[in-house]
């Protein structure tokens, strides 16, 4: 395996040698070569190549050999979060010790060799298929058509009938789809016949966390200076992104909805990334919230393999295995 696609040489070659190495990547991989850009963010930071394939763009990330997982605090809870969780134990009528509960749901510390690839940079739907108002599988609806006009006058975003239909409006019009069950095994075939995969659970915790040993990226607290989702209201900015939405700095946008769950490639379906906000459904407020997102979280298993669009969402990775 060529030594400039892991982290520590690739980050110490030149621009115009990462241009031209990004340049045949390009052309092995039938992908469009956008340029370079520099991603810098919570520490970590890598100047790498942005692609574009099928209207998706993807993102060069190094290889590298990282400890993963987590066992105890690297720097120590911040204030508010540590009262944040004292105000729940005193609620719940407990005594806990906040670093304890936290590593009963870390995945245990490892050290994991993750070689390099080409990644999607952002989550892609799985269920939800784009269609045209005529098509015979909605026609076929009558109900769901008089939804949808109803839809039409209303003053409403988007309409969602459990997993049936969904319209949403946009600047040009109307979008529609309609879902298709799947599963886990379905998904992994469409990836593989397209020449995709998906990460394993220790790469997603690589492409997630770039081996911080913080619970999160930035730290071993929650920032609560950050527009969260479901904890910020956004009337007065609906366009502005949340803050961990943002890329990071392999230029991802990677675990930053705990309603996202993050299928990830195993023996059966399994997600990282989010808990399909069972905690923040359970009101268990940011921190709890959030702590599914942390890089170190356990991988969950999930009980069958039937895809749910709801929850689950996918990015489609290339290993660059053979590449010297």
């Amino acid at each position: 395996m060529n030594k400039r696609l892991f982290r520590t040489q690739f980050n110490q070659m030149e621009n115009i040698e990462k241009q031209v190495l990004m340049e045949s990547l390009a052309a092995r991989y039938d992908m469009t070569f956008l340029g370079l850009h520099t991603f810098d963010r919570w520490g970590q930071s890598c100047t790498t190549g942005i692609f574009k394939k099928d209207g998706r763009e993807f993102v060069f990330v190094p290889g590298d050999t990282v400890t993963l997982g987590w066992e105890q605090f690297a720097v120590g809870l911040n204030q508010e979060s540590r009262e944040e969780l004292e105000y729940l134990f005193r609620e719940w009528e407990m005594e806990r010790d906040p670093e304890e509960m936290i590593r009963e749901s870390m995945a245990p510390v490892r050290q994991a060799a993750i070689g390099p690839m080409l990644v999607g940079r952002e989550l892609e739907e799985i269920n939800w298929e784009p269609v045209k108002m005529d098509d015979p599988r909605l026609t076929v609806h009558p109900d769901w058509l008089k939804e949808f006009r109803d839809f039409a006058w209303s003053d409403s975003s988007s309409l969602t009938l459990h997993q049936s239909a969904r319209i949403e409006r946009t600047e040009k019009g109307f979008q529609i789809c309609i879902y298709n069950h799947t599963d886990y095994d379905a998904l992994l075939a469409m990836l593989e016949n397209r020449g995709f995969s998906l990460p394993t659970a220790d790469e997603w915790a690589y492409l997630c966390g770039g081996g911080c040993r913080t619970l999160f990226p930035w730290g071993d607290g929650l920032d609560y200076s950050m527009r969260l989702h479901w904890f910020e209201n956004m009337d007065e900015d609906e366009n502005r992104p949340y803050d961990m939405e943002e890329p990071n700095f392999f230029g991802l946008s990677i675990a930053y909805d705990p309603y996202m769950r993050e299928v990830v490639q195993a023996d059966r379906l399994t997600t990282c990334g989010g808990d399909g906000g069972c905690n923040i459904c359970g009101g268990l407020g940011p921190f709890l919230g959030f702590l599914p997102c942390s890089p170190h979280c356990k991988p969950e298993v999930q009980e069958d393999n039937e895809l749910n669009g709801d929850y689950d969402f996918y990015r489609p990775i290339i290993r660059l295995e053979n590449y010297d």
